[in-house]
This record gives C-alpha cells, sequence and structure tokens, in this order.
C-alpha cells in the first residue's frame, strides 16, 4: 500500500484515551449525588469493585478455557458496575472513579464481606459468586424503579448482566453437586463456609430508612433470594447452610484483614506513580 493510500484509510484517526470524556459513557451520568445517595452508591460501588478485583485472580487459572473467559467477563461487568456507581458517588465531593478506587484506605470502604472472602479454590468462587449474584439481581430489580434516576439508569443496564452472572454459578453449583463425590464434598463445604457473610447483604439500617423510596431496601430482598437458592438446593439435592451468621461491619467500614491485602495489590500502581497518566 501505498503512503497516499495508507493516509487516505487512516481509520483510526488522532484519539487519545485523555482526549475522551470516558465518564460520559457511563449509565446514569452528568447528575449529582446527595451525600446520602452517594453513600448507598459506594456501598453497591464497592460490592462490585472488590468482587471484580477477586475474580481477577482466575484469568489464565480456570479449569478450562471457557472459563476463563466466562469469569474474566464476569469481572468486566462488576468494574462497569462500580465504575457508574463509584463516578456517581464521587459527585458528592468532587472525586472521580479513580479517586474512589484507588485513593480511599480500609476504614472509608463500605463493601460487604461476602465479597472480601477467599475464592482462590474453584468452589468457593463458585459459591461465593452464587450468593452474591442471587442477591445482585434481587437488588438491580428493585433499584429498576429508584426515585433516583441515576441509580435506576444503572440498575437498567446492570440487572441483564447479573442475570447472567447467577446462571453461570447456579450451572456450575449444579455441575459440581451433581459429579463425583468429591466435587460435591467440596461444593457442599464451600457453600458452608462463605453462608455466613450472606445475613449483611440483608440488613437495614438508618441509612436505608432515610432513603425510602430511592435505596433498595435489603431486607425486602431477602425472600427473593431465599426463593432462588431453594430452587437450587432442591435441584442439587442439597440442603441450605447453617452455619452462624459472622459479626460482619463493612457497611460501617468495619472490615476483616483480608481487605488491606485486597487493596494493596489493587491499589498499588496508583501510589506507587502518581498522577500518571497513560
Amino acid at each position: 500500500m501505498s503512503i497516499e493510500q495508507e493516509t487516505e484509510f487512516d481509520h483510526h484517526g488522532d484519539v487519545s484515551v485523555d482526549e475522551t470524556l470516558l465518564s460520559a459513557e457511563l449509565p446514569g451520568s452528568g447528575r449529582v449525588a446527595s451525600p446520602e445517595v452517594a453513600e448507598y452508591a459506594t456501598r453497591l460501588g464497592d460490592d462490585a469493585l472488590i468482587l471484580s478485583q477477586q475474580l481477577g485472580w482466575w484469568i489464565s487459572r480456570a479449569p478450562e478455557l471457557e472459563e476463563d473467559m466466562a469469569i474474566g467477563n464476569i469481572a468486566l461487568d462488576l468494574l462497569g458496575h462500580a465504575r457508574a456507581l463509584l463516578h456517581f458517588a464521587g459527585t458528592a465531593t468532587g472525586r472521580s472513579e479513580d479517586d474512589m478506587a484507588y485513593w480511599r484506605d480500609e476504614p472509608e470502604f463500605l463493601n460487604c464481606w461476602l465479597v472480601e472472602q477467599p475464592g482462590n479454590d474453584f468452589g468457593d468462587m463458585i459459591a461465593r459468586q452464587l450468593f452474591f449474584s442471587a442477591y445482585q439481581v434481587e437488588l438491580y430489580r428493585a433499584l429498576e424503579s429508584s426515585a433516583d434516576e441515576s441509580l435506576a439508569a444503572i440498575a437498567a443496564k446492570a440487572v441483564r448482566e447479573v442475570s447472567y452472572h447467577l446462571d453461570h454459578a447456579v450451572q456450575w453449583t449444579l455441575r459440581l453437586a451433581g459429579g463425583t463425590d468429591e466435587s460435591r464434598r467440596r461444593i457442599i463445604q464451600s457453600l458452608s463456609d462463605q453462608w455466613p457473610y450472606v445475613d449483611e447483604l440483608f440488613i437495614d439500617d438508618e441509612l436505608i430508612d432515610g432513603l425510602e423510596g430511592v435505596a433498595a431496601r435489603p431486607s425486602a430482598l431477602r425472600p427473593g433470594f431465599d426463593a432462588t437458592l431453594a430452587a437450587v438446593f432442591a435441584e442439587a439435592d442439597l440442603e441450605t447452610p447453617t452455619a452462624r451468621p459472622a459479626a460482619a461491619g463493612g457497611r460501617q467500614g468495619r472490615h476483616s484483614t483480608l481487605l488491606g491485602y485486597i487493596l494493596a495489590e489493587m491499589q498499588w500502581l496508583s501510589r506507587r506513580h502518581p498522577g500518571a497518566k497513560w
């Protein structure tokens, strides 16, 4: 191809990340959150961000090539949810989604304890994903009718994606429970190990009371969650775990020791090279 032809067929133009207003691509962008709505959006955004970071560990480690792709796509979906929610939350204080992700310390994160739990065993990862995705499906269905336009827009996009996440986790739960004696034993143990961190997802508090019609009331999501799991456990011939709830306090910034290690890995590059740009 001649130089003239290369110039004529320059499909890429002169575009850089710095020149692209990525925030305009986010669902629900363009509005400023109140402090209360920002705190609520931070809770949901932190959940998605931390779980996305956790799932990234599985890239190149999944038992099948197709699973590498599936888990990676789930992680990217969650990262997209986190970006939208944290961008919206940051409008209350003038912070970007990157500021929210990389320049807060452990007590400032408001994620639930479930997403902090180790998932380096495949069964643990699937059990964690089953519980969290079943919760998120109920959450985003409720938020589609939120009085806050930004939360409703984010939920409308996210609910389609988390429905796939749930289906993926359900299929693997059934596969492991109906496989070998060893796979069944291990998924039962994984479900039991993750179960103590479920109750925190459904606790109401003063913030929720003050956002009636805006936030999804956690306790109202529990019946749908329980019905989903009951159907899965019945098909897999599994019993509902009975482990006692953990004394979790993630919504108030009280975390397990696990979160510090997750943040250290996630934040080190931004903190090592502050202000760096691509």
